[in-house]
């Protein structure tokens, strides 16, 4: 089963989101069974590449309001990243160019490592306040995975990938993206936003019927109370 994730790193919700999916996933018993195509989209391409404002200074400036009231406002976002295990360091933040990033993240799909590298970057961004445009941070993360830095230095300083970004930017167009996150399931199926998890996991049995999957069981308890073989374990 095929899904497609159209995510920011800098968004809230898609972190949420992110968490929502892969507990859903679990859930439902479909793990192993996923492939997860993390799709670019920036939610402000014309966020400054150096001296960006924190994310309190441009909520405040985006909706006219002071630093308190954009606290206030971001309770809420808070709380709900606490129900999927997250912890957002709002104060921490500033806001971020992604391009770079988006481009990165291209590379490494093709060594199956896209799904931890969004990971890394997300926590990364969201619990330690870290600068998703950042070489220095971005490199780190290529070297815990274990791939080679040289390569990812190369792409940082070029415009490989741009095309892959652009194509992302045409699909969302195509299938009327307009805001993140957004999953595609099986190219038929739609979830738009960081749902409840049961929206997820019945979107994943309805998707899983249409490709011919099974959900795998998944075993419960130690399984020790059993009969085989005409033997039963005491």
């Amino acid at each position: 089963m095929k899904i497609e994730v159209f995510s920011d790193f800098t968004c809230p919700f898609c972190y949420i989101g992110k968490r929502e999916l892969e507990r859903a996933i679990d859930i439902a018993g479909y793990t192993g069974l996923v492939e997860i195509e993390y799709k670019a989209f920036q939610l402000d391409p014309d966020i400054p590449k150096v001296n960006a404002p924190t994310f309190y200074e441009a909520m405040a400036k985006k909706y006219d309001i002071t630093l308190e009231e954009v606290k206030e406002m971001v309770k809420g976002i808070g709380m709900r990243a606490m129900e999927v295990g997250l912890d957002y360091e709002f104060a921490k933040m500033s806001t971020s160019h992604t391009e770079k990033a988006h481009r990165l993240a291209k590379w490494t799909q093709q060594f199956g490592k896209a799904t931890a590298y969004t990971e890394a970057l997300m926590a990364g961004y969201f619990k330690e306040g870290k600068d998703v445009n950042d070489d220095d941070f971005l490199l780190k993360v290529i070297a815990k995975l274990n791939l080679n830095v040289e390569e990812a230095k190369k792409i940082i300083t070029s415009a490989d990938f741009s095309e892959a970004l652009e194509q992302d930017r045409y699909d969302a167009q195509q299938l009327g993206v307009q805001s993140v996150p957004f999953f595609v399931f099986e190219n038929r199926y739609g979830i738009k936003g960081a749902e409840p998890n049961e929206v997820f996991v019945k979107t994943l049995h309805q998707a899983a019927e249409k490709a011919g999957i099974q959900p795998i069981i998944k075993i419960m308890g130690n399984g020790e109370s059993v009969c085989a073989d005409g033997v039963c374990k005491l």
